[in-house]
């Protein structure tokens, strides 16, 4: 996911008079922004959510998750936008009046919360592009949104088969520095037994030798 994100920031610096952000949260929270637009502009907004999947300690496509979105004028509280799409698409707007407008993001979680009572933390990445007339047709915007999916999984993918990867080396490791540990011990233990074998033959040898030497006196 980490290619991807890169991917999509380096997207955002290319694209002309666009704004680009992302951000953490929790699912089924609501996160809004405020824009300042002019009159008869239109706004494309791209949009791609993640979830953090503590099985794979990284960002994953969500798969039980509904994204909401609401785009309101804000001092005339006339709402522009109001829809419900996939984790990445899409919105667009035309405003028909200049001033502050409210972008609200709500994240429809259907999934079941995690062992802490918390649902999954989400990291969100918005392009906003203001005043690009020449967009791409929703079908050319579909293609290139299942495309962009399509990538993502190939990625978490190879991602997991790296996890795996490593999760086998760290296995044999620790099978390594058991088995080394094990022979440590063996090995420390054979040295305190033959340091007693030594020190018991030499008690003998000094008695032998006292008992000797006493005969040899008694005689």
């Amino acid at each position: 996911m980490r290619v991807l994100w890169v991917w999509f920031v380096a997207l955002c610096m290319l694209t002309r008079g666009a704004a680009c952000l992302y951000m953490y949260f929790e699912a089924g929270e609501v996160k809004c922004f405020y824009e300042q637009l002019p009159l008869d502009t239109i706004v494309v907004g791209h949009y791609f959510t993640e979830e953090w999947d503590d099985a794979h300690n990284q960002y994953d496509i969500p798969t039980e998750l509904g994204i909401g979105i609401v785009v309101r004028h804000t001092p005339t509280n006339h709402i522009l936008v109001s829809a419900h799409g996939k984790p990445a698409g899409k919105f667009a707007l035309t405003t028909h009046e200049a001033g502050m407008h409210e972008i609200c993001l709500q994240t429809e979680y259907h999934g079941a919360r995690l062992k802490n009572g918390h649902f999954p933390e989400l990291r969100m990445h918005i392009d906003i592009v203001i005043g690009d007339a020449h967009r791409s047709t929703s079908a050319q915007d579909k293609v290139h949104s299942d495309d962009l999916l399509s990538r993502a999984r190939a990625l978490n993918a190879k991602m997991r088969d790296l996890h795996k990867e490593q999760q086998y080396q760290r296995e044999r490791e620790m099978s390594f520095r058991d088995l080394s540990e094990a022979t440590n011990t063996r090995a420390a233990w054979f040295m305190v037994f033959q340091f007693l074998v030594l020190v018991i033959a030499c008690i003998w040898q000094l008695l032998n030798l006292r008992t000797f030497f006493e005969d040899k006196k008694l005689r």
